[in-house]
């Protein structure tokens, strides 16, 4: 139950429960499939369509960014099962979480509390081990040694049967669609991709027989995905049209694009072909060697879940502490992973769930961001994000969900939702 990145969060709801139900199998193979057709349209699009596509991107200043952030955050509540006042104080953690660290503009300490490690702020990977690796292994230690087995010995085969096929498949469709688009966006496209993925499936009905979505719902892995894998190949976009590297991993491409004197931009395309061709060509290579190295190898992931649990929680205790001090080469993250472990696992106590507060903690500063830029072009004029239709459309929109959410008619159809899902 550990995301290995920020846009696998929303994997891992429905995966591990698949997992747990003897059905690993199935779900690598969905989330496999999914992410290798979404990479091979994904390359598609960035081949025919960058230049037009980047029309798309200037659309886009710091308000509809800003307002494009807090969207995702009210799209966080339907995201949220169980108790709404729940998924509203998660998200708002989330966000406190993120202000911890220096502010950007003024260099100034937030929230540190005169620790000097923590000027630098929180990692993703600190948050996400603790509350989904460590606070699970907490909850597991704390049941009966019979009762602590994660996943069933019954595996249910290790393909996806024909009727999981029919019913993944329109949702591979609909995340490609959605990653396709949203990659576009400079930050967070992936993250956003996945997580509104993961809410348009879990807003369609459910089909006769289906399992609800947080119980092991294929379209659940499959989506969020494929709109993360087609989100990735279309981020390249705003990189080689218009230099913006839309992540860390890809700043370091512009470092080195740098030191051999090319220059992303508009003209990337024209005057260093063999550059942008030999981009597209690796990507086909990766997407290839992605379902080479997932399908056939789906028997031995399997024997892994094998391992009794008493063997397998020290490993994830290792090797969960392993990767957080080698991301920093610093112990204070270890700790800080236990500290996060224990306050997941009272979470899961308290039927709350780690899933909005990683959003929130993921969106929040790029909103907070986003927002200061904003009112600093506009000289503290908080009307630029009404006067400007696309920021104006998005704000509407984002109005329009919490007051659906809040409506008492619609509210008691979302807790009667939640209350079958939990049966």
């Amino acid at each position: 139950n550990l995301p290995g990145e920020a846009s696998s969060v929303v994997t891992v709801i429905d995966g591990y429960q698949m997992a747990r139900q003897g059905r690993a199998g199935p779900a690598l193979a969905a989330a496999g499939m999914g992410s290798f057709f979404a990479g091979c349209v994904g390359t598609l699009v960035l081949a025919a369509f960058a230049v037009p596509l980047t029309e798309v991107a200037f659309l886009f200043g710091p308000s509809e960014y800003c307002a494009l952030m807090l969207l995702g955050l009210v799209g966080a509540v339907v995201l949220a099962s169980g108790d709404l006042l729940k998924a509203l104080g998660m998200i708002l953690l989330g966000l406190l979480l993120g202000l911890v660290g220096t502010d950007v503009n003024s260099g100034v300490a937030r929230f540190s509390f005169d620790i000097p490690e923590l000027t630098d702020g929180i990692g993703f990977i600190v948050i996400a081990m603790g509350m989904f690796g460590y606070g699970e292994i907490i909850n597991n230690l704390s049941r009966p040694t019979s009762a602590r087995q994660v996943f069933t010995a019954n595996v249910h085969g290790l393909m996806p049967s024909r009727q999981d096929f029919r019913r993944m498949w329109p949702a591979i469709l609909r995340g490609t669609g959605l990653g396709s688009v949203l990659g576009i966006l400079p930050g967070g496209g992936a993250v956003m991709s996945a997580f509104a993925a993961y809410t348009i499936e879990k807003k369609t009905r459910l089909q006769p027989g289906e399992v609800p979505f947080g119980q092991g719902n294929i379209r659940g892995v499959a989506a969020p995905e494929a709109a993360n894998n087609a989100a990735s190949q279309t981020s390249f976009i705003p990189l080689l049209t218009l230099g913006i590297p839309p992540n860390a991993v890809m700043a370091l491409m512009v470092g080195a694009m740098t030191i051999h004197n090319i220059q992303p931009g508009p003209q990337v395309m024209s005057s260093n072909p063999e550059l942008f061709w030999g981009l597209i060509v690796s990507m086909w290579i990766g997407n290839a060697m992605l379902i080479v190295l997932n399908l056939p190898l789906i028997g031995i992931w399997i024997k892994l879940l094998s391992v009794p649990y008493r063997w397998l929680y020290p490993a994830i205790v290792l090797f969960c502490a392993i990767g957080v001090y080698s991301t920093n080469n610093n112990t204070w993250d270890i700790w800080m992973v236990g500290l996060f472990g224990v306050v997941g696992y009272v979470f899961i106590k308290l039927g709350m769930e780690p899933a909005p507060l990683l959003l929130g903690f993921i969106l929040g500063p790029m909103m907070e961001e986003n927002l200061r830029r904003a009112l600093l072009l506009s000289r503290g004029d908080w009307s630029v994000f009404v006067t400007r239709p696309l920021s104006a459309g998005l704000l509407l929109a984002a109005l329009a969900l919490l007051a659906l959410v809040l409506v008492p008619a619609f509210k008691r159809t979302r807790d009667v939702a939640f209350v079958e899902d939990a049966c």
